[in-house]
């Protein structure tokens, strides 16, 4: 299997089949490049790796997002945490580490888009 191909079945394991499709397209939609480097380094080199489950690497992927203001990414990492078994309370902690080291504001914009993740997941 090469890395594109175990980068698509990370993604799916990470944001369910349903989602898989949608998710590749957005990727390649303005260069479909991007879409392979994504889901074959992204994907298929830096989530499949070992060392630590997926959980720990989606609450690291999580900081360093929030941290850096990267909301895009942060969204769609808020929702694959918590499909890796993250809790609210942990992402909360995550990013009250994000505070100590990035400052406030780079919670406070982290926070507005997980309330936006938690309000998707309670509409069903």
């Amino acid at each position: 299997m090469d890395d594109y191909q175990r980068g698509f079945e990370m993604f799916r394991k990470m944001v369910g089949d349903d989602r898989i499709d949608a998710l590749v397209a957005r990727f390649g939609a303005v260069c479909p490049d991007f879409r392979t480097e994504v889901v074959s380094v992204v994907g298929g080199r830096m989530w499949t790796r070992g060392g630590i489950d997926l959980k720990t690497r989606s609450l690291c992927s999580i900081c360093t997002l929030a941290a850096q203001g990267r909301t895009n990414a942060l969204k769609l990492n808020f929702e694959m945490a918590m499909n890796n078994g993250a809790s609210v309370e942990e992402i909360f902690e995550a990013l009250f580490v994000v505070a100590a080291y990035a400052g406030y504001p780079a919670m406070w914009d982290a926070l507005v888009k997980f309330e936006e993740v938690i309000a998707e997941r309670s509409r069903g």
